[in-house]
């Protein structure tokens, strides 16, 4: 294939189930197909992606939603305008906690401990009980400041009254260190995207409490980026990864390839988790704890059904009013605008259209209102859709973002770092 600015790429990624599109790409030929050399390059952490993206390091790669609207507007690091022209899955994360916290839960709260999806009541006992005694806070873990883990996090927590800056300590931790921290005492739960849940439960340290598809039945949560100078100097060669990633989607999505894809991602390279473990988190509802039974749904991760590659501007509002939310951001920011200028359904409709695939006609759609399967017709072919309810009921109008947020108490953020 002729035309392209470059052909020879260097992406980054993190060890996440949610980096399959990249892994599938290269290992099934699909950046092959559209004339582009890639390597592929598992990084520690968000902050090395962003960075390396940053300095041109890594053309571009596996991100946080929220980092690439943070790196926009220069928030927790140097100012570098990003491009979000795709997304790379909906759901994938859940809360989970140790073994020992959980009990705690249970004996402070047997009721609120027994159904799904789960309160944070029981958590909001424990830390008043905690408080009474004089014992140290509960300390739990997100990925990144700006990720939708701490987004998702924060939001459960504060559902049941918890003051996320005050009632609890939390830290920063890489998603690969998560299992290990906890087993060895440093944190006490976190919120990650698979397969490092998993994992916990699997060696008997962890018991998962909530997953995101119960607090937010089709929540956003990784992307690919680039920098804003890197998509407009090189438009042909971002189309051609957008093609890549788009047919590598739908194959990982496909319920026939799963264990292929397990097979695939947990190998040394990418993921490096056991295979068993990452097949159970592809799939991911129950067990929530380790041998006891439960169901598996396709739509635990979600890469390409229900216009999971499109880059609504929906959810980056929605991440921004997170942001405001916890003190982030202040209300001087137009966030409107910086919505905008990072997440790009333009350029995913026009490699869309060179796939004869359908793509929405609309960049944005009310959240949160849907309580059953549902057809987007504003598309050039019907989509078929999923319910999109929050845990608490609430529905975010993006034509009135600032209206959303203003119905939630402003709070504090102060991130660590384990």
């Amino acid at each position: 294939m002729t035309g392209l600015e470059r052909n020879d790429l260097r992406l980054g990624f993190i060890a996440l189930n949610d980096a399959a599109p990249l892994i599938v790409a290269k290992e099934r030929g699909f950046f092959e197909a559209e004339g582009l050399r890639v390597d592929l390059a598992r990084e520690a952490s968000w902050a090395n992606i962003r960075d390396k993206v940053a300095a041109g390091v890594l053309d571009g790669g596996h991100m946080l939603g929220p980092m690439t609207l943070a790196a926009t507007m220069g928030v927790g690091g140097e100012r570098t305008p990003m491009t979000v022209p795709l997304s790379l899955n909906l759901n994938g994360s859940a809360v989970t906690v140790s073994k020992g916290l959980a009990d705690a839960l249970r004996a402070i709260d047997p009721e609120g401990m027994s159904g799904h999806p789960k309160s944070a009541r029981p958590l909001a006992r424990l830390i008043e009980a905690r408080r009474t005694a004089g014992d140290r806070p509960v300390t739990l873990a997100v990925v990144f400041p700006f990720s939708m883990h701490n987004y998702e996090l924060r939001y459960w927590l504060a559902a049941a009254g918890i003051d996320p800056d005050r009632d609890i300590r939390m830290v920063v931790v890489p998603p690969p260190r998560m299992a290990e921290k906890l087993k060895a005492g440093e944190i006490d739960g976190f919120c990650v995207t698979a397969p490092w849940n998993a994992l916990a439960v699997e060696d008997g340290d962890g018991e998962i409490l909530i997953y995101a598809s119960e607090l937010w039945r089709v929540g956003p949560d990784k992307v690919f980026g680039v920098t804003r100078s890197w998509a407009d100097d090189h438009p042909a060669a971002l189309s051609a990864v957008i093609r890549a990633l788009l047919k590598a989607a739908a194959w990982a999505d496909a319920s026939g390839n799963r264990a292929e894809l397990a097979a695939m991602i947990s190998a040394p390279p990418y993921v490096s988790a056991p295979e068993t473990v990452v097949r159970q988190s592809l799939v991911g509802s129950p067990p929530y704890v380790k041998g006891t039974s439960g169901s598996s749904s396709l739509d635990y991760l979600i890469y390409h059904r229900y216009a999971a590659s499109f880059p609504w501007k929906s959810h980056a509002l929605w991440f921004l009013t997170q942001m405001l939310r916890w003190g982030q951001i202040g209300p001087e920011i137009d966030i409107r605008a910086v919505a905008d200028a990072v997440y790009r359904p333009d350029l995913f409709r026009a490699a869309a259209r060179e796939l004869g695939e359908p793509a929405p006609l609309i960049d944005e759609k009310v959240e949160g209102g849907r309580a059953g399967p549902w057809v987007l017709s504003e598309a050039t072919a019907p989509i078929d859709m999923a319910p999109d309810l929050f845990i608490d009921g609430r529905v975010f109008d993006p034509a009135d973002p600032l209206a959303y947020a203003a119905g939630f108490e402003i709070g504090r953020f102060r991130p660590e770092t384990v």
